[in-house]
């Protein structure tokens, strides 16, 4: 009988403890997170980074002179200090894109789906991811030069190394190739967890052709036969052939989802930006039909850019058109445009991709303004002109002058792929911001956790690349 009672006492003490443990356990929340949330999540993360305006994370609008602050000047003024814009990058791309892309990889390859039509797209998926990191890791490399690269994403490792910028690059276009090749277009991926492409996958395909032809051309001036080669079988691959193709991420109306520029410009209630003048100034000069599209004019008529580096009175200089503005404008990390004027360099650095560096061009602008909301009658008046007619210009200007300005106004609003072509190119000419702290950006300079916590990796990589002062050029950058 006692030994009976013992056994009743021991399984009621079990119970008990099973049932408290219960108790303690959240049934309303997943235990783990599935991988395509972490998709999504790291997809938005990464467009947000690229397509903000906020001074405390991108001041690449600021750098590329197509806006100006009204009072608080500093960024305007390359100060990349005083709010650690270069932390905050780094810390974006590596922690809330990258290492959640890694980790979307790796739950998604260990998961068991159920059913066979979710089971098939899982090669397609893992596909996608490493096509975004790519591209997450060329934006780095682009912005710092030398980065972490091969220790990046071991969450052991808290000293990670550097990698040489030019040997990461090479290796990147290598992954890239091989995903578009393993790419499979007759199967999906992530569907509505894609907020870029709805999982289409020859959508991936072309953006992953396009980004590797964009790749290339930056090391036309470093390598040229490896550039000559990348570019060429990118456009072998199939790039962007008109603004169906475009990047574009999908905002919604409603906060936390709205465009960035939205948040910066409409929710936050302040009246920080304006139109810059070295972009209104050329734009007026060629009477650019894209004028109305980008800003609106003053109360007196016409458009008015605020001085670079100097305050500018919000009432007295252009704001940002509506549709700049907007809570669901897209998101854009890569357009057609953008494709055709890499193609129309590649025409004129001799490369074999076809027509000839004036139709590239031509239909770069032409996509440029029917994609901001213009017409073709729009477009060919403009290219009609001489001081847009690249025949005319070829005669007393140089290609790069000659793509590098149109390009640049075909990117406006886009940042950090201005401030890239702007550096490739040299074209056009900044103005010097009036109380500048710095000559013109060339890098950002790195985070200066890495300087305290990373010492020696890092004054190895500072020692690599040369200095780490932002007047600084990559390896890239040649001329």
């Amino acid at each position: 009988m006692k030994k009976i009672l013992i056994l009743i006492a021991a399984v009621v003490i079990t119970s008990c403890s099973n049932n408290l443990e219960n108790l303690n356990q959240n049934i309303k929340d997943p235990s783990a997170v599935p991988g395509e949330s972490l998709f999504t999540g790291a997809q938005k993360n990464l467009v947000d980074q690229m397509v903000d305006l906020n001074v405390n994370n991108n001041n690449t609008k600021l750098w590329a002179q197509f806006l100006q602050e009204t009072t608080y000047t500093d960024e305007s003024n390359y100060d990349q200090v005083g709010r650690n814009i270069p932390g905050t990058h780094w810390s974006v791309l590596y922690k809330d894109v990258l290492k959640d892309l890694d980790e979307a990889g790796t739950v998604i390859a260990a998961t068991t789906y159920p059913l066979a039509s979710d089971a098939v797209v899982v090669p397609n998926k893992l596909q996608v991811i490493e096509i975004l990191k790519v591209y997450t890791y060329s934006i780095l490399v682009e912005t710092f030069g030398d980065v972490p690269y091969t220790e990046a994403l071991d969450i052991d490792n808290l000293l990670p190394k550097y990698d040489d910028g030019l040997t990461v690059y090479k290796d990147l276009i290598s992954r890239l190739t091989a995903a578009i090749n393993a790419l499979d277009t007759t199967k999906g991926s992530f569907g509505t967890a894609d907020n870029i492409y709805g999982g289409d996958v020859t959508s991936w395909k072309k953006f992953a052709a396009s980004l590797k032809l964009r790749m290339g051309i930056l090391l036309s001036d470093v390598d040229n036969a490896f550039a000559k080669s990348t570019v060429e079988s990118a456009v072998s691959a199939g790039v962007f052939t008109s603004n169906a193709d475009n990047a574009n991420f999908k905002y919604l109306s409603a906060d936390p989802n709205t465009h960035p520029v939205h948040a910066n410009l409409v929710l936050s209630g302040r009246h920080d930006f304006v139109a810059a003048e070295t972009i209104v100034d050329m734009m007026n000069t060629l009477n650019d039909p894209r004028r109305a599209l980008y800003f609106l004019e003053v109360s007196g008529g016409g458009y008015v850019g605020g001085g670079i580096g100097a305050t500018s009175n919000y009432s007295s200089h252009s704001h940002v058109a509506a549709q700049v503005e907007a809570a669901e404008a897209p998101g854009v990390i890569l357009d057609y445009a953008e494709v055709e004027f890499l193609l129309s360099e590649a025409r004129a650095r001799t490369f074999a991709v076809g027509g000839t560096a004036k139709s590239h061009y031509d239909a770069g602008i032409t996509a440029s303004i029917e994609n901001w909301g213009g017409t073709a009658a729009d477009a060919t008046t403009y290219l009609a002109m001489p001081s847009v007619d690249y025949t005319t210009l070829s005669g007393t200007k140089t290609w790069k002058e000659i793509i590098g300005n149109q390009k640049w106004l075909a990117l406006y609003n886009r940042g950090f792929e201005a401030w890239t072509s702007i550096r490739l190119l040299d074209f056009p000419v900044m103005k010097t911001p009036a109380d500048a702290l710095s000559g013109y950006p060339n890098k950002y300079t790195y985070p200066v956790v890495e300087q305290t916590l990373n010492g020696a990796n890092y004054a190895s990589a500072a020692s690599a690349i040369g200095t780490d002062t932002a007047e600084q050029k990559l390896f890239w950058d040649k001329n």
